[in-house]
């Protein structure tokens, strides 16, 4: 298979890849799926001889994303994605909880939103500093 890329395309793929092994690894420990590892290095691989050689390193024989490329704000995004979805759950979750957990339906469904938006604009405002466990 050939693909052809411009270099801004391509550098698009990076962040793709990047995140998305981030996604299926980053939990995982030694239990990693290596072959999106593959994958993910050999994308990288393809920056050593170019403009884009600052991305990646070589480390034990395996291409990596390079410390610039990892301090150069993808884990601003991801970290912003992770909180989106903690707080958008979290809001899912505890309008589910207040209606004591009935299934969502057409009958049910605006109020749900309507829960979880007031709790997503008190996250918004508060953050979870005025979440109360018992």
């Amino acid at each position: 298979m050939q693909l052809e890329l411009s270099n801004k395309e391509f550098r698009r793929l990076l962040d793709l890849v990047y995140i998305g092994n981030w996604v299926m690894n980053s939990i995982r420990g030694d239990d990693r799926f290596t072959d999106y590892d593959d994958v993910e290095s050999k994308l990288f691989g393809q920056c050593k001889n170019g403009p884009m050689s600052v991305l990646t390193e070589t480390v034990q024989g395996q291409d990596l994303p390079s410390r610039a490329y990892m301090e150069g704000g993808i884990h601003e995004v991801i970290s912003y994605y992770e909180d989106t979805i903690f707080y958008e759950i979290l809001a899912e979750e505890l309008s589910r909880r207040d209606m004591d957990y009935a299934d969502i339906t057409e009958e049910n469904y605006d109020e749900i939103l309507q829960r979880m938006d007031d709790y997503m604009n008190e996250f918004e405002q508060s953050g979870i500093d005025h979440l109360v466990l018992e």
